[in-house]
């Protein structure tokens, strides 16, 4: 009920830029507009679907998407008791539960935000559970049906994938006479959503976008950090992910540990020892580790501080010591982030994780974009603030809803640079965007500046300030909306509002 309280609290926390992302690709979807058409990104397009379904249920605000993310945090806390019940016991289902619960709302993994891992981890676990009851049934639909799931996992997000090869192996591992034909039907199930994905795009003629954005790019995007380099950005990110939740990390490696004694006699020991390792794959591909990536491991965390109070009820102490325990452990972290769970306003708890993005500021800039435009006019954000285009329910010039794939040194960053500029100067936007914010943009010394050049002089010949909004410091922003001074002087945060001269 804590948890819950304090999700509904932080429903109307502004949204960040991934979840504007979403979004706005959900809103697009909700129009008929398939993905890639308007919003390009190197992400499968199931959490869009995901996005609009939620939306057409709880409306598209930044309060029906917290909603949303909401019961999908519930449905994978419930689901995690039962998948924790059936491999354990009751009581290490109830842990695991709450061990999830605590765990995936916390601000160290920006657990209070509907990122992509939260919707690949329910039909995960979903699928994780149905597996169990097909093999012990004998049961090939069932079967497919936890492939499906699996799958859908992956449609989510790509390292989904990495569940969906812990599947395969599971199988094998059960019984590999057997195995090959029982995991030929999973693997079945596995690919019917991606299939049926594909389909769709190649009927809506965007499978072209689709495959260049979210194969080719993601390929150049995945493989530019080193296996060496990989691992310093683990050390330095996994203290904070850890934070004031270690003791449950604690917990949660005994429970891996009772699984490695275990594992020769006990088939769930085995489960959860493949579980562990697929979630932590999950996390790796491409080495980043940024804060979100580690909700793909809190389930198999969660069950195995499930697994470790079961023993421990067992074996060397009173249920109710073990519990009390445990019910310290998972008020720590509620203790130690108290100010961002029950105290902050909602704008100041945005700021204090996310420092000087600009995710408050563009609710207000979205408004004035709405109030200033028409619902035919088309607008350009020059930066990666996709959350703008959702607020103001007004459509993308371009498919570049972020800059950052723009700044970043591959193969194709000049092309997107000159793509990006075609389309705005086709499209003749109402308004543009310029976001001055370096955490928007992530330029580097050597990354191309073609996009930047051509907008010094075509902002100078085309268009005409009219707003703006300088970020002075951590709890005071500047609005100039309309811009009516020129002798402002600009911060160093600010978003510029451009409009089209007449």
């Amino acid at each position: 009920m804590i948890v819950l309280s304090i999700r509904i609290r932080l429903l109307g926390i502004p949204l960040e830029r991934d979840e504007g992302e979403y979004a706005y690709a959900g809103q697009l979807m909700l129009q008929g507009i398939p993905p890639y058409q308007l919003a390009y990104n190197m992400k499968f397009p199931g959490t869009y679907a995901a996005y609009a379904l939620l939306m057409s249920i709880f409306g598209q605000t930044i309060v029906g998407v917290h909603l949303g993310l909401l019961f999908v945090n519930a449905a994978t806390v419930v689901l995690i008791f039962f998948l924790g019940r059936r491999l354990i016991d009751e009581i290490g289902g109830t842990v695991a539960a709450a061990s999830y619960a605590v765990l995936s709302v916390s601000p160290s993994v920006l657990g209070f935000s509907g990122h992509a891992t939260h919707f690949v981890m329910l039909p995960v676990v979903g699928g994780a559970l149905l597996l169990l009851g097909a093999l012990d049934r004998q049961s090939n639909g069932k079967l497919f049906c936890s492939g499906t799931l699996f799958g859908l996992a992956m449609l989510m997000k790509q390292p989904g994938a990495a569940f969906l090869l812990f599947g395969v192996v599971y199988l094998l591992a059960r019984d590999w006479r057997r195995g090959f034909i029982r995991t030929a039907i999973f693997i079945a199930g596995g690919l019917l959503p991606f299939a049926i994905t594909c389909f769709l795009l190649w009927r809506t003629g965007v499978f072209e976008k689709f495959w260049f954005w979210t194969v080719q790019y993601a390929h150049e995007y995945g493989g530019r950090v080193s296996l060496s380099l990989g691992a310093e950005v683990f050390a330095y990110a996994i203290g904070p992910v850890i934070g004031a939740s270690w003791a449950i990390w604690v917990i949660a490696a005994l429970g891996l540990v009772a699984c490695c004694w275990k594992m020769k006699s006990s088939p769930s020991s085995i489960f959860l020892l493949a579980f562990f390792t697929s979630s932590a794959l999950a996390v790796c591909p491409g080495f980043y580790f940024r804060p979100h990536y580690f909700i793909l491991a809190l389930p198999a965390l969660a069950l195995l501080v499930g697994m470790a109070a079961s023993i421990v009820s067992i074996f060397r102490m009173g249920q109710s010591a073990v519990l009390l325990g445990l019910a310290a452990a998972l008020a720590l972290p509620l203790y130690a982030e108290r100010d961002f769970f029950f105290k902050l306003s909602l704008n100041a708890a945005a700021r204090s994780v996310h420092g000087v993005n600009p995710f408050p500021e563009c609710v207000r800039i979205a408004q004035f974009l709405r109030d200033h435009s028409e619902p035919g006019d088309t607008i350009a954000v020059l930066g990666s603030e996709p959350e703008i285009y959702f607020y103001a329910h007004r459509h993308s010039a371009t498919g570049y809803i972020y800059t950052y794939p723009l700044m970043e040194p591959h193969q194709y960053a000049a092309q997107m640079q000159r793509e990006m500029v075609q389309e705005i100067e086709n499209a003749r936007p109402k308004f543009i965007i310029y976001v001055a914010v370096d955490t928007s943009w992530l330029a580097r010394a050597d990354s191309q500046r073609f996009l930047l050049d051509w907008f010094a002089d075509y902002s100078r010949q085309n268009l005409q300030a009219v707003g703006l909004a300088n970020i002075v410091s951590a709890d005071r922003t500047d609005y100039y909306l309309p811009y009516a001074s020129e002798s402002v002087t600009p911060s160093r945060y600010r978003i510029e509002i451009y409009e089209r001269k007449s």
